[in-house]
């Protein structure tokens, strides 16, 4: 009799779990045309050099470990957004040319990117865009030496008696 109570307790449990799984309907990609940052994903992979990895927790697409686009993680962009790096004059010409695609939020106003709503943009303008950042990243890089340090001042060891 104990063994049925525990399985008439176990299938109850598992009907309840089993109830609840059929209301929940994670989030399925699309097939053929891709949205969000897998599309970036897509186009970004014909750079050369260019890597996938995270910006500040977000999915993101490097060149030299340099972010060029990443999800914005600012709470004040929009859903569906993407966070393109280039430069403030390119960035003004994108946002008078077409606002209805470019936008910028206070956050991002001191930084040189721009930010793009995924669903309004077409895949040559996003690929042109992204080739656009990449260059500004590639370039910031190259123009940088690497830090090079002071050469160190060679001390004379101090001798036990305090003679040097």
């Amino acid at each position: 009799m104990v063994v049925e109570q525990g399985r008439r307790k176990s299938t109850f449990i598992n009907l309840r779990l089993s109830h609840r799984r059929k209301h929940y309907n994670p989030p399925q990609p699309m097939a053929g045309n891709s949205t969000g940052f897998a599309r970036v994903q897509n186009l970004g992979r014909s750079l050369p050099g260019s890597e996938q990895g995270t910006a500040y927790g977000s999915p993101a697409l490097k060149i030299d470990g340099k972010m060029y686009a990443c999800v914005p993680t600012n709470k004040a962009a929009e859903p569906n957004s993407l966070v393109v790096r280039v430069s403030f004059v390119h960035r003004d010409e994108l946002l008078a040319a077409d606002p209805d695609i470019y936008y910028l939020k206070d956050h991002y106003v001191n930084y040189p990117c721009v930010l793009v709503r995924l669903a309004r943009i077409h895949d040559d303008a996003l690929q042109d865009l992204l080739r656009m950042a990449y260059e500004f990243v590639r370039a910031r890089n190259t123009r940088r030496p690497a830090k090079a340090g002071r050469p160190k001042k060679i001390r004379p060891r101090k001798r036990p008696g305090g003679s040097v």
